[in-house]
């Protein structure tokens, strides 16, 4: 090294060194240096877990396209093969040749001897499913069983040796904050691993009577679904299931199944190929300011009961339209979408204790647990109840007696009994609360309507009370599967 280099390295290393003395922040930068050095790593942890994450390929056939007539062309017609050819590989009889539709997902296996978790959605109406290991080894799947409301499916393989499994942990000890780790499938590119942090507990997308989200931000894209969202401990605590994202990309807001839900409905369909859930026989609605005040509660809390099903659970230990639920076999209902959670969970035949707040007084009854799928069923097969559904005018409302050109102009069940609403004022109360013609005052001030008079009649007796608004119960369109409970505020002059 000649002479002139040795100077300029000299001068590199003593000017920093010469700089510290003189100025006091300039010796925190190492320090600072080697914060960076030990932040803490995954890359042991998902070295660990990946090999339990596979990649799932699906195949189905969709129907083809419109059928194209062959044209007649005329011999001299440049690239009359390639036309003619084209046209040919339509199927005769007038009906295109159904096409082959490839999809990608996530998964994670659950049991060496080859369980896998994924979304149902990943393998929805596939007539072959494949699992691809991470070490790049292709089997052969078949269907467990599925859940369409968790959007849950368990497969099973047959690999030749045992599998590297992980075990659910414990997703109600999970916090906001909390690392979380995302291994998948995002686009097909093959095993990727992504972190972020819990966002939010408890988020409902509107995707099934059971939602009860993880939000994260750690990066969740296409074909990451049914792929396992991990604690630092290694332990699944979610599935990832949906992503909010305008443009269909990672925006920094995923969604995953958390692990209390998935592992039961696993356990129930690895023992029984399907789901038993159990079920109450009630059909509930959110029970806002208003309503609480329509009905005395004071306090907006628990699950109203809109409708009871004939001969269900609910009916039978006595329940009621108007009740509030606000306990369920000891377990706190302090909003509507807590309840079907719980009823869910509760073993089939359970006798359980169920609080209700009925006209102001705590009462409690004990109901039976059933099944909800039997419930489903008995649903199904019952025939479309009839409800129960001179003119008025209140709350920007104008009202009538359901006269037979009415029943047949707004669709109108047979046999409903009420006072039947012609026209909303737009600027008025009731269009506030989304009231239209056609809905059925069934009930109002929790008394039955059999005339608009009746209405006006618990109009006036809310004032007298100096209530802010009267509780009406509407079967909306005059449908007794679309009746509910409506707060509608009276307007002061």
């Amino acid at each position: 090294m000649n002479g002139t280099v040795k100077k300029v390295l000299a001068a590199a290393v003593a000017a920093p060194l010469a700089f510290a003395a003189f100025d006091g922040f300039v010796p925190r930068l190492p320090a600072q240096a080697q914060q960076i050095q030990q932040l803490p790593t995954v890359a042991d942890l998902a070295e660990k877990l990946s090999p339990a994450v596979v990649s799932i390929a699906t195949t189905q056939k969709v129907a083809g396209g419109v059928q194209l007539q062959i044209p007649e062309l005329p011999p001299d017609v440049p690239f009359r093969d390639m036309f003619e050819d084209f046209f040919k590989r339509q199927r005769p009889g007038g009906r295109p040749e159904p096409r082959t539709v490839n999809s990608q997902g996530s998964g994670f296996v659950i049991d060496a001897s080859g369980l896998i978790v994924t979304n149902n959605h990943v393998i929805e109406q596939s007539e072959e499913i494949s699992v691809v290991l991470n070490d790049g080894t292709n089997l052969k799947a078949e269907l467990v069983g599925r859940d369409a409301k968790t959007d849950i499916a368990v497969l099973r393989v047959k690999p030749d040796k045992p599998l590297t499994a992980v075990s659910f942990g414990d997703s109600d000890k999970l916090r906001v904050g909390d690392w979380v780790l995302a291994i998948g499938n995002p686009f097909g590119l093959g095993g990727s691993v992504s972190l972020g942090i819990v966002s939010a507990r408890n988020r409902d997308i509107n995707a099934g009577p059971y939602d009860d989200f993880i939000q994260t931000d750690a990066a969740i894209n296409k074909g990451n679904s049914g792929g396992p969202l991990f604690n630092l401990n290694g332990d699944v605590v979610g599935v990832n299931t949906a992503i909010y994202s305008p443009s269909g990309g990672s925006v920094g807001i995923g969604f995953s199944v958390p692990a209390a839900t998935v592992k039961g409905v696993v356990d129930q369909l690895v023992q029984y190929g399907e789901t038993r859930r159990g079920w109450l026989g009630v059909r509930i609605q959110s029970l806002t300011d208003d309503l609480a005040e329509g009905l005395d509660l004071g306090k907006a809390q628990g699950a109203l009961i809109a409708e009871v099903t004939p001969t269900g659970p609910a009916e039978k230990a006595g329940l009621k339209p108007r009740d509030v639920i606000t306990e369920f076999d000891g377990k706190p209902i302090r909003e509507m979408k807590d309840l079907p959670r719980v009823v869910a969970d509760t073993p089939i035949g359970k006798k359980v204790a169920v609080k209700v707040m009925r006209e102001g007084k705590i009462v409690e009854l004990s109901a039976e647990v059933g099944r909800l799928e039997d419930g489903e069923k008995l649903a199904a097969a019952a025939p479309e109840a009839a409800v129960s559904a001179d003119t008025a005018d209140a709350l920007g409302m104008k009202l009538s007696i359901i006269t037979d050109e009415q029943r047949q102009r707004f669709k109108i069940d047979e046999g409903l009994e009420g006072a039947i609403v012609t026209d909303v004022d737009p600027n008025g109360p009731a269009a506030e609360k989304r009231i239209e013609p056609g809905d059925v005052i069934v009930e109002a001030g929790q008394k039955p309507v059999k005339t608009p008079g009746d209405v006006t009649a618990r109009i006036k007796d809310a004032e007298s009370a100096s209530k802010k608004s009267v509780l009406l119960y509407i079967a909306k369109g005059g449908k007794q599967s679309e009746t509910r409970f409506i707060a509608v505020r009276i307007k002061k002059d």
